[in-house]
């Protein structure tokens, strides 16, 4: 696969443009503010437009805020499709929705252009070749990118088909989000109690090996299919039954809800993966 565009140099888009000139990957870049370039290292000035990018990229990251902004740059007689031609993949590095996701691609499938999804994190070290990829598309379109992947990513994990690196994508943030609400929950217990916050945020640190993420069970075994890793999910429910009432009883006597450790209270034989209880396929 040949040099590669970015439209867009927000920190991500940034990021992304450094890295790619470091390893002489980097044909153009866009941005709306003509002097967006000017700073960073090793990148050439602001072309004019995404047409004009398109036109010297094989690969065209757009890292935008938002959908609107994606089918701005895609269309119209200055957008990146109107240059669109054989072998062009366009790589898609903003956070949308899938049904977004799904416009989106219906354009550049019309323009006959591959799109791969790519869901990013680690933007603030995006300049220092931090990011994650999580990349959905073909077998075949994945490889032809990914040495521009590998360019400006210290990780490319391929999630499965078109849409499978945007739904990747939210389903972390889903991780991310509910692990701050039961974060606030934790915080609002110690307000009460009198504990200090600062001294358990150390206390998790350090024993972050010990405690597990958040997709421990869900990477085990089946456990309709091994009585030794049900027994396991059921141990661990116990423990979880007997914790989470001692929480809520402590909210309680302070006169407070905890939503999330209720709901999950509520929810224990799914949460230890015994039962489905969201109508998830089985």
């Amino acid at each position: 696969m040949g040099r590669a565009g970015v439209i867009g140099l927000g920190q991500i888009g940034a990021g992304v443009a450094i890295c790619l000139a470091r390893t002489n990957q980097l044909a153009a870049v866009y941005d709306i503010r003509a002097d967006a370039a000017d700073t960073l290292e090793g990148v050439p000035p602001v072309v004019a437009s995404p047409a004009e990018l398109a036109a010297q990229a094989d690969v065209v990251i757009i890292a935008v805020v938002n959908a609107k902004q994606t089918i701005e740059v895609l269309s119209g007689p200055d957008g990146v499709l109107s240059c669109a031609r054989p072998g062009m993949v366009v790589v898609l590095v903003a956070t949308v929705s899938i049904e977004d996701l799904d416009a989106i691609r219906a354009l550049t499938d019309e323009a006959g252009v591959e799109l791969v999804d790519c869901g990013v994190t680690g933007g603030p070290k995006s300049r220092e070749h931090g990011l994650v990829c999580l990349v959905g598309g073909t077998d075949e379109t994945i490889a032809n990118v990914r040495p521009v992947l590998d360019g400006f990513a210290k990780l490319v994990a391929h999630m499965g088909g078109p849409g499978a690196g945007m739904a990747a994508k939210i389903a972390r943030n889903v991780i991310v989000f509910g692990c701050l609400r039961a974060g606030y929950e934790a915080s609002v217990l110690c307000r009460n109690a009198g504990v200090d916050v600062r001294q358990l945020a150390q206390v998790i640190d350090a024993s972050s090996d010990s405690v597990g993420g958040p997709l421990m069970l869900a990477v085990r075994d089946d456990p309709s299919s091994s009585e030794q890793e049900a027994a396991v999910r059921e141990y661990t429910r116990g423990l979880m039954v007997k914790d989470l009432d001692a929480a809520i009883d402590l909210a309680r006597s302070y006169g407070i809800a905890l939503p999330l450790v209720e709901l999950t209270r509520r929810t224990d034989q799914a949460v230890v993966g015994l039962e489905n209880v969201m109508g998830e396929k089985a």
